[in-house]
């Protein structure tokens, strides 16, 4: 890339990075949905399954640091979503992440009573009606697949049973925002325009929700969404 092009690409980053900033929620989901579909080859299935109105919890395996927006930009509701505190904090993101409604949570070692507060804050969105996203992993897939689920999901429920609708996300794993070939975010990007698919599958009634359940229900949706988004090499 000549260094003019940077110059233009650095230009039209910080005019979009000021009209994101300034721009209100509904606006800044029209926007990173546009950025989204410039970046990707998006495939979204069972958008319907996300309720019209009142509470929901949507459960989606964790594979980038993308994940949150492409979920944000496929449903068709506002979403609200946990996220890990320092990520929250960087002083890059913070304001993107606030307008967005993330909810930051902290390992208690670290920030005591970080987890309380944030499922205090959980609990205050679905009693407002509010879909709320959680990845029941806690952290980026170290090896493109599924880790086990912790149990933040069913303290969740144990306060508000709520419906929860999984989902399968594919095709991030490989980005620079993954950890595929070394830490996250730590070498430039390598690809342009790839597949990300996102299903959502069937929603759950709290009565019957468990953690193996759950996760079986993501695991079946990734690897629907693994076909399109990951196809097979011939020869």
């Amino acid at each position: 890339m000549t260094p003019l092009l940077w110059g233009v690409t650095g230009l039209a980053m910080a005019a979009g990075s000021w009209r994101l900033a300034s721009a209100p929620r509904p606006l800044l989901r029209r926007l990173l949905a546009l950025l989204l579909h410039l970046l990707y080859r998006l495939r979204f299935r069972g958008r319907g399954q996300i309720p019209p109105h009142g509470p929901a919890i949507v459960v989606c395996n964790h594979v980038s640091f993308m994940d949150a927006l492409v979920v944000g930009v496929a449903s068709p509701r506002p979403l609200r979503f946990l996220m890990d505190k320092p990520i929250y904090d960087s002083p890059w993101l913070n304001w993107l992440f606030r307008r967005v409604g993330a909810i930051p949570v902290d390992a208690d070692r670290r920030d005591p009573g970080s987890v309380r507060q944030a499922l205090a804050e959980v609990s205050r969105a679905l009693r407002q009606g509010e879909v709320v996203m959680v990845f029941p992993e806690g952290r980026l897939t170290p090896d493109g697949e599924i880790q086990p689920f912790r149990r933040g999901l069913e303290l969740i429920l144990a306060r508000d049973a709520v419906p929860v609708i999984p989902a399968g996300l594919a095709g991030l794993w490989g980005s620079w925002t993954s950890h595929e070939g070394g830490k996250a975010l730590t070498r430039p990007p390598r690809r342009f325009r790839a597949r990300v698919a996102l299903y959502f599958g069937d929603a759950i009634p709290p009565a019957e929700v468990s953690r193996r359940m759950v996760a079986a229900r993501v695991c079946a949706l990734k690897a629907e969404a693994d076909r399109w988004a990951v196809p097979a090499r011939r020869g």
